[in-house]
């Protein structure tokens, strides 16, 4: 009695990783050769050979500025940096491969009213560094105007110049004279609601137009149907 050996399939999860994975496990293979090579000359002539492979195989490349380049720091990337070739353009280096950004860093502002939002706070800390009075006042009456404009924008109702001073107050912990503040007004416009009546009124109104061209129409059909029965047209 004979005994089989088990067949072992070679899966992608039991080789080795993809580095560039847009061009493929034979590219990656070719390369790893390429690096075994003994000579230079050898490694160069079929280093080229890759590069244009490369190429053929991902010819939207073609359309980056000087796509060559990008091919080459592909070649070295898929190597791991271990092919030893004469390029014409500058090696790539790991450190800028794996270069990673500094986070951003969050804002953390506690907004006392958020339907103003944080540039008013920070208008208003601006305006009470201002020493020049005209200019201050401008710029006190130009930043309420601005918040009753957000506040409308927000809340979809009324709001009466009170309140906004007040809130105007609160915020610049009363530093700045709100005395000579004078408000523009600002028309709100309702929403547009549809009314079912105009719709039943135009229905109505394209079913009369219908029925009454209809009704001309059958008028000159038997007119039409006289002639083909038989009936003579007169002649003058």
């Amino acid at each position: 009695m004979t005994t089989t050996t088990p067949t072992t399939f070679d899966y992608n999860t039991s080789r080795e990783k993809l580095i560039v994975a847009e061009y493929g496990r034979n590219v990656q293979n070719m390369v790893h050769y390429i690096c075994a090579l003994p000579t230079k000359d050898e490694r160069n002539r079929y280093a080229q050979v890759v590069i244009d492979m490369m190429g053929f195989l991902n010819p939207h490349l073609r359309d980056i500025p000087d796509f060559k380049h990008k091919l080459w720091d592909h070649l070295h990337i898929i190597s791991d940096f271990k092919i030893d070739v004469d390029s014409q353009y500058p090696l790539p280096s790991k450190e800028a491969l794996h270069f990673k950004p500094k986070a951003l860093a969050y804002p953390q502002n506690r907004i006392k009213f958020k339907h103003y939002g944080h540039t008013v706070e920070m208008m208003i800390k601006r305006a009470i560094e201002i020493t020049e009075p005209d200019r201050k006042n401008h710029m006190v009456n130009s930043i309420a105007n601005f918040m009753k404009m957000a506040y409308i924008a927000w809340n979809k109702d009324h709001v009466t110049d009170e309140q906004i001073i007040s809130d105007f107050r609160a915020i610049s912990n009363g530093e700045l004279d709100t005395s000579n503040i004078i408000f523009n007004k600002i028309e709100v416009k309702p929403p547009v609601v549809n009314n079912p009546r105009n719709t039943k009124t135009n229905n109505k109104g394209r079913t009369n137009n219908y029925t009454k061209n209809g009704g001309s129409n059958n008028q000159n059909n038997r007119g039409k149907s006289n002639y083909s029965n038989g009936g003579s047209k007169k002649s003058y």
